[in-house]
This record gives structure tokens, sequence and C-alpha cells, in this order.
């Protein structure tokens, strides 16, 4: 009968505990990837978000937004800060109450082309017609008292501020709406304001930009 040979012997357990340690640093490492993956979700960034329906031309200011903590890793530069509202800027799209505020929905207000007019519809308004809801708005202009001439689109994509409905039956359940519209259409508006026209206003497909 052979006697084990010590040196086989004295390499399998070096080989053994080789293995052993090799798996405690797998083990570690495990853990230390699931740590580091966890602490990275938990990690939060400071952003600000629109309190309420913000129309394209609008002024974007400290109290139309407030300060939220978001996980969405690296954004600076992709949404904006309450720095960026020092100067004075205004929204440059629709921006919906509870939105981050993105860099790229504000803009100088010496470079917007686009202002606000008032205006009151012949019709009622549909319900769905609230701030931020894109319109037309109709013109039918006025031929002699009482007789108006065939509808035309006016304003083919206005965007809505703000609407005060008149519920009163002397009202007929007209309303009057504040809407943006671009600086180079603001004359023909006017105009047909003057030369009352009976204008109405009436959602297109999408409703909302």
């Amino acid at each position: 009968m052979n006697a084990p040979d010590p040196s086989r012997a004295r390499r399998r357990a070096i080989w053994s505990d080789a293995r052993f340690l090799l798996g405690i640093a797998l083990v570690v490492a495990s853990i230390a990837g699931v740590w580091f993956v966890v602490t990275s979700a938990r990690q939060t960034t400071p952003a600000i978000a629109v309190t309420r329906t913000i129309a394209p031309g609008e002024t974007v200011t400290a109290e139309d937004v407030r300060v939220v903590e978001v996980a969405l890793g690296q954004v600076d530069g992709v949404y904006a800060t309450q720095a960026d509202l020092a100067d004075g800027v205004v929204a440059t799209r629709t921006i919906s109450s509870g939105e981050l505020l993105p860099t790229a929905a504000i803009g100088s207000a010496d470079d917007t082309r686009t202002t606000s007019v008032v205006l009151r519809s012949a019709v009622d308004v549909p319900s769905s017609v609230t701030a931020g809801t894109v319109v037309e708005v109709w013109s039918a202009p006025l031929v002699e008292r009482g007789v108006y001439d065939v509808p035309r689109i006016l304003v083919a994509d206005a965007t809505v501020v703000a609407v005060t409905r008149d519920d009163a039956v002397m009202g007929g359940g007209a309303a009057a709406l504040e809407v943006v519209i671009a600086r180079s259409q603001v004359s023909d508006v006017l105009a047909a304001i003057a030369g009352e026209s009976a204008l109405s206003v009436v959602p297109t497909a999408g409703a909302r930009r």
C-alpha cells in the first residue's frame, strides 16, 4: 500500500484555499454592486416644476414654479433652475401644470414672436377649451347689421391662456378668451374685432400642444 504523497495533498489544500478566497471575493463584489445600484437610485437632484399651465409667450416667474427632488440622473442643462428665471423668460410652448420645466421650453422675452389678445366668441365655447388648449379662430365678417358673410379661418393655430365664460341668459353662453397668436396675425385679429366680425373658437385635433 502506497503512502499519500505529501506534496500532492499540499497542492490540493492550497487550491482549495484559493477557491474559497475567490468565492468570498465574488460575494463581496456582488454585495458592493447591489449597494452601489441602490445608492444611485436613491440619489435625487433638485428641479423645478410649474404649478399652473403656461401658454406660449407667457412670462415664467419664480411664483409659477416649485422645487421638487427627482431621480433623473444627470440633468444639468436639461431642466431649468430658479436662476434661469431671474432675467425674465417666457414660455416657448405650452407647459402643463406639474411638468418639470425644460430649458428648451423657455426663452428670452425679446426673442418671442407671439403675443396675446383677448377676443369674445359669438357662440358657446366647449367646456374642453381651457388654458393650454390649441384652437382655431374663425371669423364671419359683418355685411350689414345682423347679416354676416361666410365664416373663414382667421387664425389656424392659437393657444388659450384663459377663458371667462358668461353663463347668464343674456350672455348666451358666450365667452371671452385670452389667446396667444403670432405677432404677424395681430393686425388681422384687431381688424376683425374692430369690424364687429362674429368670432368663433374651435378646438383643433389634438386639443393641446
